[in-house]
């Protein structure tokens, strides 16, 4: 069967989705997206990813040419029209066609993306073992700069800290801000646990804001298990008892390693184990 990739109002074959290199997305990195997960053929917590795309288009003045409701349709019109099953979506909104010049209301209306299709998640073995980490030299985006709750294709940031990563020969990165407390790794949220406590990084601190990271403090919350937002800085990594990442892909990993300090006792500690547990439950309806 031939991918569907919905463009501006309608599905098209994947060789014909094509936009102009006059696009502002392309051409400045002008636009936001969001990366849905689908489980079972549902398309996970859809309406907490549309009101966070309009959030984040609303903070840089980017006008959505579309309701709430008819993009969410979209989104699960373009799931269904490629058979996906256990999948992701990535659905993106560009400032649209434009000029050269960086003139943002040159460009006539936006321009909408869906993209429905499987997607590669870590090794099982990551999963079981825990995964090992470094931390970046490159600096995350001062949050006065570009909003860390807007999810914007800006993203060349991030990029060059899973350069590193990749360079270290290790999956995944943790970015510090400018005053050199954490603010999340490349792609995921972070979030440790000492003496039977999570922390995670506030918004304040560079962090987005990750709906996977939200149902994951819900859930241990229900498991009466306390959460504090607070900064964090390199010394909390290495003496954390536990260590994990959330995201839409990683959905709950275990950390067990970073900058070769190893964290707890080398393997995936019980909080991380119990939520990823009740995550997968929550993600696929047997849970809250």
């Amino acid at each position: 069967m031939a991918q569907k990739i919905w463009l501006d109002g309608k599905l098209v074959d994947r060789e014909d989705a094509k936009i102009t290199v006059f696009d502002h997305g392309l051409l400045y990195g002008d636009g936001v997206f969001e990366g849905i997960r689908v489980y079972d053929a549902r398309v996970f917590e859809l309406d907490a990813h549309i009101k966070r795309l309009y959030e984040s288009a609303k903070s840089i003045r980017l006008d959505i040419s579309m309701s709430k409701s008819a993009l969410a349709g979209a989104v699960s019109q373009t799931v269904e029209a490629n058979g996906i099953a256990e999948g992701y979506v990535r659905l993106v909104v560009t400032r649209g066609e434009g000029d050269l010049g960086l003139d943002p209301f040159i460009c006539k209306s936006s321009c909408i993306f869906i993209i429905a299709d499987n997607i590669q998640l870590y090794p099982e073995e990551l999963y079981e073992k825990g995964m090992k980490l470094i931390s970046a030299t490159t600096v995350r985006n001062h949050p006065l700069a570009i909003p860390p709750q807007a999810k914007t294709l800006n993203y060349l940031n991030n990029i060059l800290a899973k350069i590193e990563a990749l360079d270290n020969d290790v999956p995944e990165a943790i970015m510090y801000n400018h005053e050199g407390y954490v603010a999340e790794a490349s792609g995921d949220n972070v979030l440790i646990v000492k003496d039977g406590v999570i922390y995670t990084p506030p918004a304040e601190a560079g962090a987005l804001p990750g709906i996977t990271q939200g149902i994951v403090v819900k859930l241990a919350k229900q498991e009466n298990i306390q959460v504090v937002e607070k900064n964090l800085t390199r010394f909390d990594l290495y003496v954390a008892d536990e260590f994990f990442l959330t995201g839409t892909a990683a959905e709950v990993i275990g950390i067990v390693e970073v900058d070769k300090r190893v964290i707890g006792d080398g393997r995936p500690g019980p909080i991380t184990r119990l939520l990823r547990k009740k995550f997968f439950e929550y993600a696929h309806g047997k849970g809250a």
